[in-house]
C-alpha cells in the first residue's frame, strides 16, 4: 500500500514538473513572438511626390495595397516625402530613403521620379512611378520590358494632348489660335509639344506658345494680351506642367479665360471645376490603384524591370454650364462619352 502510495505521489511529482516546464515554454513563446511561427515582415515603402494636386495617387496607391494584404501598422510602412516642386528638395527627401533602405520607392509624377531613378541606380533599391512621362526620358526600354530596377504606370500624354485639343476643337469649331503658356524645363513639355505641333497643323490651328521659367512669365504675358486691344488668341489649353495645375497657376488662367470669355481646354475633373469647359486625363486614385499590384509583386520577389509599364485609361469630364456661357454647343457624341457633366 505504502508503496503505491510512493508510485502516486512520484507520478504527480513528475505531471507538476511537465505542466510547470509547459508553462515556462508558453510565457516564453508569448515573449518570443510565437512558438513555431515564421514572424511576419514588416515593408518599409517610400512614397517621393512633388505635386500636391497629385495627392491621390498616394491615396489610390495605399488604399489597394491594402486590398492585397498589405496593412499599415501592421506590415507595411509608408514613409511620405513631399518635395513641393524643389528639385534640390528633391533630391534630399529621395536620399533619405534611399539612405534608410527602404523595400521599395513609390513616386509621382515626373520630376521626382527622374531623380528617384538616378539615386537608386547601384542599389537593390525598386522603384515603382505613377504617372510619369516614360517618352524621351531614359526611365525604361520599353513598356513590356522596362529594365532595370524601374516600373510603373505612365502618364498617356501623347494621347491625352492629341485628344485635348481635338475635343477643343469639337465644341469650339471656329478657334484658330490656341494659347499654350509652358514651363520650358518640365520634362512633360517637350513630349507634349512633340505631339500638339503637328495635331494642330493638320486641322489649321496655329499654337501660340508661351515658353517660361517662372509662372512670373506667363502672368506677364496675359496681363500684356489683357491691356492689348487683341488678344492674339481664340482659346486655351493646360500643359501637363505645374505652372498650369498649381493652384496658383489654375487659378491665374482660369480667371483670364472667364473675364476675356475664351475656351478653356483642362486636365483633371479639378480643373473642370475651376472654369475648364472640358477635362479629359485620368482619374488619379484609380492610377494609384493600378500601380499598387505592380508593388506586390516586387515585394513578392519578381524584378521590377521585368513587370510590363500599365497604361490608364482617359477620363472625360464636361462642364455643359461654361460651354453655354461662352454660346458654345457641346455636341450630343461628347455627352455621350463624358464621365461626368457640370450643368
Amino acid at each position: 500500500m505504502k508503496e503505491r502510495m510512493k508510485m502516486d505521489l512520484g507520478k504527480q511529482i513528475t505531471s507538476g514538473l511537465k505542466m510547470l516546464l509547459l508553462s515556462f515554454l508558453l510565457v516564453g513563446c508569448v515573449f518570443l513572438g510565437g512558438c513555431g511561427e515564421k514572424k511576419q515582415k514588416v515593408y518599409r515603402v517610400g512614397i517621393a511626390f512633388d505635386a500636391e494636386a497629385f495627392v491621390n495617387i498616394a491615396d489610390g496607391f495605399k488604399a489597394k495595397m491594402t486590398e492585397l494584404g498589405y496593412v499599415e501598422g501592421k506590415n507595411i510602412v509608408y514613409d511620405s516625402q513631399f518635395t513641393n516642386m524643389d528639385p534640390a528638395e528633391s533630391q534630399r527627401l529621395v536620399k533619405k530613403l534611399v539612405d534608410d533602405k527602404v523595400d521599395l520607392i513609390f513616386t509621382f509624377p515626373t520630376p521626382v521620379t527622374l531623380v528617384a531613378h538616378a539615386a537608386t541606380q547601384g542599389t537593390d533599391i525598386p522603384v515603382v512611378f505613377a504617372y510619369v512621362a516614360i517618352e524621351g526620358s531614359n526611365l525604361v526600354k520599353s513598356v513590356r520590358e522596362p529594365g532595370g530596377n524601374i516600373t510603373g504606370v505612365r502618364y498617356p500624354g501623347h494621347e491625352m494632348m492629341n485628344k485635348r485639343l481635338e475635343v477643343l476643337i469639337e465644341i469650339a469649331p471656329e478657334v484658330k489660335r490656341v494659347w499654350i503658356g509652358y514651363d520650358k524645363n518640365n520634362p512633360n513639355t517637350a513630349p507634349a509639344l512633340k505631339t500638339l505641333r503637328p495635331a494642330a497643323s493638320s486641322v489649321g490651328v496655329t499654337l501660340v506658345e508661351v515658353p517660361a521659367t517662372t509662372m512670373e512669365e506667363l502672368k506677364a504675358d496675359l496681363a500684356a494680351r489683357a491691356q492689348s486691344a487683341n488678344l492674339g488668341l481664340d482659346a486655351m489649353i493646360l500643359m501637363p506642367d505645374g505652372f498650369n495645375h498649381s493652384p496658383a497657376g489654375l487659378a491665374m488662367l482660369s480667371e483670364f479665360a472667364a473675364e476675356h470669355k475664351v475656351p478653356l481646354g483642362g486636365s483633371f475633373l479639378y480643373t473642370v471645376k475651376a472654369g475648364a469647359i472640358f477635362g479629359n486625363a485620368n482619374n488619379l486614385f484609380k492610377v494609384g490603384e493600378l500601380a499598387a499590384p505592380l508593388a506586390d509583386k516586387i515585394l513578392k520577389g519578381t524584378p521590377a524591370g521585368t513587370i510590363p509599364v500599365v497604361t490608364p485609361e482617359q477620363d472625360l469630364w464636361i462642364n455643359y454650364k461654361v460651354a453655354q456661357e461662352l454660346g458654345l454647343t457641346v455636341p450630343e457624341g461628347l455627352l455621350s462619352q463624358a464621365d461626368e457633366i457640370i450643368r
